[in-house]
Formats: C-alpha cells, structure tokens, sequence
C-alpha cells in the first residue's frame, strides 16, 4: 500500500464516526463515507439551532466546512495541510427537526488550491444549503 494510500485509510478511519474533530463533535457530525472526490456526513437539527429553532446557518456553515476540509485533506496527502480560506453559504429552506446530510464534491484540486462544492439536504432530500470552500494546501511542518 502506498503511502498516499495509507494516508487515506488513516484519515477515513479517524473521520468515521464523530472523529471530524471538537468543534464537529460538538455539533454531533457524522461522517458516513469519505474516499476521494466525496465526503458524506449527517448532523442533527436538535441542538444547532437559532432563536426560532431552526437550523443555524452557521451551523450549516460548519458542516459545509468540515466536510470540504476532509476532502481537502484526502486530496493532499500526509505531508500538506489543509487550511479553508473562503467560504460561501446560501440558505434555501429552514429546517426545524430531523438530520441533515451534508455532501462534498470536488470542483478543483490543484497541487495548492482546492475547492468543493457542498450541498445540504433533510431528510426529505429538500436542498436547504449550498456551500463553495476554497482550501490552501500547505506543507505539513513536522516537529
């Protein structure tokens, strides 16, 4: 297996679960599937939820973030780093109960730059958030 590979076992392995991560875990995400060029994970309405108890755009936010992080990182490989740099969020539908699943997909992935494109849906399959995050990828500093 080569390294690259063994890169991504580790890191699929880490996501599975809840592993995305405090801030991911906090939120209840929950990573179903992670292999190059798609990432899957649910989040609870419960408990991410503005004044009026619908779901947070920030919190969509977040998972829109979380996700293309993870894609970023499976594209980088062990030795770079994966820092978010722009993000983009347009909220279509509110939601107040059940789970969301959030998708990433790549729209590019260079040697520095990559970008994913992230759609949320309910559990409807309704399109509540579309996201865009633009990732740098930098040199991974060991020690």
């Amino acid at each position: 297996m080569s390294e690259q590979e063994e890169h991504q076992v580790a890191l699929i392995t880490q996501m599975a679960g809840s592993g995305a991560g405090a801030l991911a875990e906090r939120m209840q995400i929950h990573v179903t599937e992670a292999v190059p060029g798609r990432v899957v994970a649910t989040m609870p309405v419960e408990g991410n939820t503005q004044p009026y108890g619908l779901l947070h755009g920030g919190a969509s936010a977040v998972l829109a973030e979380s996700l293309g992080s993870i894609a970023g990182a499976l594209h980088a490989g062990p030795d770079r780093m994966v820092v978010g740099v722009d993000l983009s969020c347009t909220h279509h539908r509110a939601v107040r109960a059940g789970l969301v699943t959030g998708v990433a997909t790549p729209l590019h992935e260079g040697q520095t730059v990559a970008t994913y494109n992230i759609t949320i849906t309910d559990d409807d399959g309704h399109l509540v958030c579309t996201a865009r995050l633009t990732c740098l990828l930098r040199k991974l500093r060991r020690g």
